[in-house]
Formats: C-alpha cells, structure tokens, sequence
C-alpha cells in the first residue's frame, strides 16, 4: 500500500490539488495530513481524493470543528494501522512519548515545513510543506509501506 503524505498546507488550494494529484498518479491509495490545514474550504479539497484520508490538527487549524465536520481528523499523536504496519501521525514531533514511537513502524509529522526522511524503525517522515509559503519549496511525499520506503515529492511552481 501507498501513502501520500501532506503537511502544512496552509490554505494553499492549488498546491493541495496538485499534490493530492501527484500522489493519486504514483498509486497513492490514501492520504495522511500531518496537520496545518488551517479552512474548512481546504478540507473540502482534500475530501476529492478518491481513497481514505487521515488528519491530525496542527497549531495553524483554527476552525476546528469545521474541519472535523468534513474530514477525519483529531489530536495528534494518532495511531493507525494501515496494511498491517503501525504509524503515528502528529503535527509536532515533540509530543510523541519515546515509547509510542518505539513501537511504530513510521513516525509522520510537519510544523518544521522542513522535509525530512530518517530511515530505521520508526522511519521518520516530515513531507515538508504543501503551501510552500514558508521555506518557498512546495512537497510532499510518497510512503510505500510494503519496503517501508519513502519519497520526497516536488511540486514545483504553479
């Protein structure tokens, strides 16, 4: 199974799209967004992805209740299990317990808009940011879970 992962997307409508786009081409069959939505409008675009999609909020999500009413999405840290494997999905890195992550396969997180792909176990992935707002570089990544491989997905300029 293959995972799209997003983070910081920050209202960025045409990267979301892009991305969301980008990933359902290389075989993702779901999403999993590391927090920093921020709109109910910009849930409404990830809810036009043909699989699943899995959220956490972020320190930016200010309509909380908005979000939730479109999406699946919660406090982080949030434990799934997806084609057998166990991953946390949190916005801040600092709020997972040392033993939650130990007993995770894939650790996925954001708020830095820094990406970054630590292999090992937990393998630990931040996509970087979608809204490419911050750091001027818009990403996302592709998280393969049957060789617990990950990719550092461009999205160029619009």
């Amino acid at each position: 199974m293959k995972l799209g992962i997003l983070s910081d997307s920050h209202d960025h409508l045409n990267n979301l799209r892009r991305a969301l786009s980008l990933l359902q081409e290389r075989g993702a069959e779901a999403i999993l967004h590391a927090g920093d939505i921020v709109s109910p409008f910009a849930a409404k675009v990830l809810r036009e992805f043909p699989g699943g999609v899995f959220a956490v909020f972020g320190n930016n999500d200010g309509e909380r209740k908005g979000l939730a009413k479109l999406l699946d999405v919660s406090e982080g840290p949030r434990e799934l299990e997806l084609a057998g494997r166990r991953i946390v999905l949190v916005h801040e890195i600092e709020r997972v317990p040392e033993e939650l992550a130990q007993g995770a396969d894939a650790l996925i997180f954001g708020h830095t808009h820094e990406p970054t792909i630590e292999p090992g176990r937990p393998l630990r992935l931040n996509p970087g940011e979608v809204g490419g707002w911050l750091k001027g570089r818009a990403t996302c990544a592709l998280l393969d879970l049957e060789g617990m491989e990950a990719e550092l997905c461009e999205l160029g300029r619009p």
